[in-house]
């Protein structure tokens, strides 16, 4: 039997126990340096923001002046941008997850496209950006319209939308499937009545995890050419459109020739925080509302 000397276990759980206590404190550091950064901007974009945000600053148009402008128009360019990528995002996004999980046969053709999805989740948006401009603002002749910059950004939320359709899919249990197929249903009857209800919470808290995403992004529209200074109001996705993080992306460039710009912005940004609190609440209820365990 091999001695085991009690005195270098001790040193080195202890050594272990030390790594540990270092491990959590640098955790516990990184985590308050990331909490205090963040309520620091929260406070500086609220102290400088909140002031400025009136009725007339939500329904006015754009304005050189800094006194009289709005975000009427860059809000229904938001809205308008989300009624092409929501549809378009739910349609090839969950359709694409059916299909691979429920259709597609096993093997390095499946795999491989699934890897490939998972990674174009982790593409910089604005390459998705260049493929906008490349494929819809310029083959296809549409310009700086609400249906290209639609597209563009249905793209780049696209594969967020397969990853967590797939994995809701799959977490559905596979007895499930097979009483339905045991009491005559066909497959696609299975997954239209068991799966899809199933993984429902799932796909819905992904989509809109997306479309939050969508919301906020700026870059890829930037590449397409979406003005930040619009007066037109959009009435339909062939009409030019501007954002709201377009618009603070540009009043926060311009805040350096008129000051008044840098308190726009920050206005904007409240209320770009409030719409993104609103959807990303609006997924956790749905998560915990319906979300079934079996």
């Amino acid at each position: 039997m091999k001695y085991v000397d009690s005195t270098q276990v001790q040193k080195k759980m202890g050594s272990r126990l030390l790594a540990n206590s270092l491990a959590k404190g640098l955790f516990l550091l990184a985590t308050l340096f990331g909490l205090v950064v963040l309520i620091v901007l929260i406070y500086r974009v609220l102290k400088d923001g909140l002031p400025w945000i009136n009725v007339d600053f939500l329904m006015n148009r754009l304005s050189t002046d800094p006194e009289r402008a709005g975000i009427w128009g860059a809000i229904t360019g938001t809205l308008w941008l989300m009624v092409v990528v929501a549809p378009v995002t739910m349609i090839l996004g969950i359709g694409t997850a059916i299909y691979l999980e429920e259709y597609a046969t096993k093997g390095r053709i499946s795999s491989f496209i699934k890897t490939n999805i998972s990674n174009l989740a982790g593409v910089p948006s604005v390459v998705f950006g260049i493929l906008g401009l490349t494929v819809f603002a310029r083959t296809l002749d549409l310009g700086s319209v609400v249906l290209a910059g639609g597209l563009t950004m249905a793209l780049l939320v696209l594969p967020v939308v397969v990853v967590a359709s797939q994995e809701a899919i799959r977490a559905v249990p596979q007895f499930l499937r097979e009483a339905s197929y045991g009491m005559g249903a066909t497959k696609w009857q299975t997954i239209k009545n068991v799966v899809l209800p199933a993984a429902l919470p799932g796909i819905l808290t992904g989509v809109i995890l997306a479309l939050s995403r969508a919301i906020g992004e700026t870059a890829p529209l930037v590449v397409i050419g979406i003005p930040a200074l619009l007066i037109p109001i959009p009435d339909g996705i062939f009409d030019k459109f501007t954002i709201l993080p377009v618009q603070i992306y540009y009043w926060t460039i311009d805040s350096a020739l008129v000051a008044e710009y840098a308190n726009l912005a920050a206005a904007t940004i409240v209320i770009l925080l409030f719409v993104l609190f609103v959807m990303n609440s609006i997924a956790i209820l749905i998560r915990n509302k319906f979300q079934k365990r079996y």
